[in-house]
Order: structure tokens, then C-alpha cells, then sequence
């Protein structure tokens, strides 16, 4: 379940995880939580420089694929990434 609002943000939750993308900053960010930990998955507005994990505003590492980018967040979360919920704007990331 996709819901959209303003000009690029989205929501998605499935089980205890909450996904919402947003373009803010200069950046396009996949933040994730559950239980209250963030895991944020950011690339900038272009959509072409390697994805930054984050937690809680620390940069934790860079990759240039989205698949282990959403490893490294589900892993941070203590989920699988199986678990972690995309919001359809933020299918394309990573290079």
C-alpha cells in the first residue's frame, strides 16, 4: 500500500517496519523504523551518487547498490531484508 503526498513522498509499512521516501535536503531518503531505530537509506536529488546508510545521522557506509544498501538498513534494524517495506518512488535507487 503506496500512499502519496506533496510532490515526491511516499509511506509503506509491513509488519513492524515503516518505510517513507522523501526528497528533502538534496537529497532522496529511505528512512526506515521500526521499534523507534531509524536506518536511512540517501542518495542525491539526480539519483546517480552512491547510497549512504545511516542511523540517527551518522553516516555508516556507502554503496553502489541498492540491494546492499537495504542489507545493511535491515540488519541495523534486526529484520531481514525481506522485511523492509519499498515505497514505489524509491524502487529505482542506487546506480
Amino acid at each position: 500500500m503506496s500512499d502519496k503526498t506533496g510532490s515526491e513522498a511516499a509511506e509503506r509499512s509491513q509488519g513492524t517496519v515503516t518505510a517513507r521516501y522523501v526528497e528533502a535536503d538534496g537529497e532522496r531518503q529511505l528512512v526506515f523504523e521500526r521499534n523507534g531505530q531509524l536506518a536511512v537509506v540517501a542518495q542525491n536529488i539526480e539519483g546517480y551518487a552512491m547510497l549512504k546508510v545511516r542511523n540517527d545521522g551518522d553516516e555508516l557506509e556507502r554503496y553502489y547498490g541498492f540491494d546492499m544498501a537495504l542489507d545493511h538498513a535491515a540488519e541495523l534494524l534486526g529484520v531481514g531484508v525481506d522485511d523492509l517495506p519499498v515505497p514505489e518512488p524509491a524502487e529505482d535507487m542506487g546506480m
